[in-house]
């Protein structure tokens, strides 16, 4: 519940910030039935909505008519799991690679797509604010090499790597 709460609070302060951020491009386009399933969380720039998570953070992405139900679970640090559930709304005109995200509405969050992997492995997230970004994994980890990649598409954007940390990750039970 207080990982719903918190992701509520980020929510609503995501949807609130006034300030002004030089536009930011997003892939062309997402095929959102591609896009469906299981993502792992590989990085992320720490957040108080996700701090109560010290392990196995992922996200479910399931298309439910016009929308997606969003699925967040991740670890505590009792070894219990936490889930949040929402919904995503893809934005007019971005051929879906900008979503608004809700986990409780009317308050959205900005859900950009920045960089996809052709085969929808790995994806970059983030924000208009850059206050916010995750890198998201078929798989529960990405080589270097991939990472590396991600990083730098990131700080192309006005990211800076050493603000994402590396998502911890324990035997899933």
């Amino acid at each position: 519940m207080k990982f719903l709460l918190i992701s509520v609070s980020a929510i609503e302060l995501m949807a609130c910030t006034s300030t002004s951020y030089p536009p930011m491009p997003v892939v062309s386009e997402v095929n959102l039935q591609r896009y469906e399933g299981k993502w792992y969380q590989i990085a992320l720039i720490p957040n108080r909505f996700q701090s109560m998570c010290v392990s196995d953070t992922s996200a479910e992405y399931v298309a439910q008519g016009d929308s997606i139900r969003v699925i967040n679970r991740c670890r505590k640090a009792d070894q219990r799991m936490e889930e949040a559930i929402g919904v995503a709304e893809p934005v007019a005109g971005s051929n879906n690679a900008k979503l608004r995200v809700s986990f409780f509405r009317p308050f959205y969050g900005d859900y950009w797509i920045l960089d996809l992997d052709r085969d929808y492995q790995w994806v970059l997230v983030g924000e208009p604010s850059r206050k916010y970004g995750w890198i998201l994994s078929r798989t529960p980890v990405l080589n270097q090499e991939t990472l590396q990649r991600i990083w730098a598409k990131a700080e192309s954007l006005g990211y800076r790597q050493q603000d994402f940390q590396i998502s911890p990750r324990s035997s899933e039970k």
